[in-house]
C-alpha cells in the first residue's frame, strides 16, 4: 500500500523554460536508465527476495525512485510550459516530441524510443538481481552527470544535483545488499546458488 504525500521529495523550482534541455531530460523519465524503470525494476523484484530486509530495501528505494520519476516529471513540464509556436519551431530537438505530445510529459528516451520494460532487469535470482541494480544506478548516474555537463541552467542543476547523490546513495545501498545476500547463501558456491530454487 502506498501513501502519497503531496509535495515532492526536493524542490523543483525552474524560472526559465527550455525546450531543448526538456528533450534531454526526458530520458532520466522514459528512457533506459531513467525512473519509471528503476522503480518498476525494484518494485518487480522485491516479489522474488527471500530475505525480508532486501525485499524491504528494494521496496523502500522502488517507492523512492517514483519520488524521483515525479520530480523529472516536474521539471519537463516546468521547462516546458507556456513555449510559443516559435519557440517549439525554433527548437529543432523538442518539435518531434511536440508534434505527438504538445507539452505533455510522456516517457521516452531523449533518442525519441518510448519506454519499454525491455529496458529493466527482473530475474528472480538475488545476486543477479541485485549487481543488475547496482549497475542500473551507476548508469543512471552517468545520465545525470551527462545532462549537467548540458544544462547551463542552476534551477535545473540544483535538481539534478540531488537525483545524481540519491543515485551514489543506492548504489551503496545495493553493495551492502549484496554482501548481506552474500552472507546468507552457500559460501563455498562461487556462483551463489538462488535459494528459492537451489537447495
Amino acid at each position: 500500500m502506498f501513501v502519497y504525500e503531496k509535495k515532492l521529495q526536493y524542490p523543483v523550482r525552474i524560472k526559465t523554460p527550455n525546450p531543448k534541455l526538456a528533450s534531454f531530460i526526458i530520458s532520466q523519465y522514459g528512457g533506459p536508465d531513467g525512473e519509471l524503470g528503476a522503480s518498476l525494476r525494484y518494485l518487480s523484484q522485491r516479489y522474488a527476495m527471500p530475505y525480508p530486509e532486501l525485499k524491504a530495501l528494494l521496496t523502500d528505494i522502488g517507492t523512492e525512485e517514483l519520488g524521483h520519476l515525479e520530480m523529472i516529471g516536474a521539471i519537463i513540464h516546468q521547462l516546458t510550459r507556456n513555449l510559443t509556436d516559435e519557440e517549439v519551431r525554433s527548437c529543432p530537438a523538442f518539435a518531434p516530441y511536440f508534434v505527438d505530445h504538445t507539452t505533455g510529459v510522456y516517457p521516452t528516451a531523449a533518442s525519441g524510443f518510448p519506454w519499454n520494460a525491455a529496458s529493466i532487469g527482473v530475474k528472480g535470482d538475488v545476486i543477479c538481481d541485485l549487481s543488475e541494480d547496482m549497475a542500473a544506478e551507476q548508469k543512471a548516474r552517468v545520465t545525470y552527470d551527462n545532462i549537467l555537463r548540458l544544462s547551463d541552467d542552476p534551477d535545473v542543476n540544483d535538481v539534478i544535483r540531488f537525483l545524481r547523490e540519491r543515485e551514489v546513495v543506492h548504489f551503496q545501498r545495493f553493495g551492502e545488499a549484496v554482501r548481506l545476500a552474500k552472507e546468507k547463501m552457500d559460501q563455498k558456491n562461487v556462483y551463489f546458488t538462488n535459494p528459492a530454487f537451489d537447495r
